[in-house]
């Protein structure tokens, strides 16, 4: 992967971690009734690391509101962290499917939205495969380089919606989180 796309993340907007810090979540409200509780106990079974096939079978074993959160989680963090590129081109990318559904759920549907649209400059199917997905951003590069990059615009979007759709990630996924 050559490069983080450009864009809001490193003007001013919020960067989100991996994990929270113990204890408090990022907006500073206990975890009790955060949306990390509903994340933390699947946190190391669910693996990201080992392929699609792996990751899909560890975490169908999750409840619906774990996977959404999960899902939501890891997508905000690496997006917000170091772009579109650093989603798709890390192990995370192999959940983008279920980040966009998790999106829906938790009420950011303009957020899902985005991510929809940036996976579909993969093709009509997009690849779980990691080596997949860096060889098709490794081309998307070379043939858009640095210049009018369509993922840019998606990028720009998901960023701003991260910050802002439904109150921001975090108010959208702890009120989630807090439904019956």
């Amino acid at each position: 992967m050559r490069r983080p796309l450009a864009g809001p993340l490193r003007d001013g907007l919020r960067y989100a971690s991996a994990a929270p810090a113990v204890g408090v979540s990022l907006l500073g409200s206990p975890m009790s009734e955060s949306y990390w509780r509903f994340v933390e106990p699947i946190w190391h079974t669910v693996s990201i690391y080992d392929g699609g096939e792996v990751f899909l079978q560890e975490f169908r074993k999750a409840t619906e509101k774990q996977r959404h959160l999960y899902a939501t989680h890891w997508a905000q963090s690496e997006i917000m962290n170091g772009g579109l590129g650093q989603f798709f081109s890390n192990s995370t990318g192999v959940l983008a499917p279920e980040a966009v559904e998790g999106f829906k759920a938790i009420g950011m549907p303009n957020c899902a939205s985005s991510l929809l649209g940036a996976m579909e400059l993969f093709g009509n199917e997009y690849p779980r495969d990691r080596d997949t997905r860096d060889q098709l951003l490794e081309d998307f590069f070379d043939k858009y380089g640095d210049e009018e990059n369509p993922m840019d615009v998606y990028e720009v979007a998901i960023a701003e919606e991260l910050e802002e759709e439904s109150g921001g990630f975090e108010v959208a996924a702890n009120n989630y989180a807090n439904q019956g």
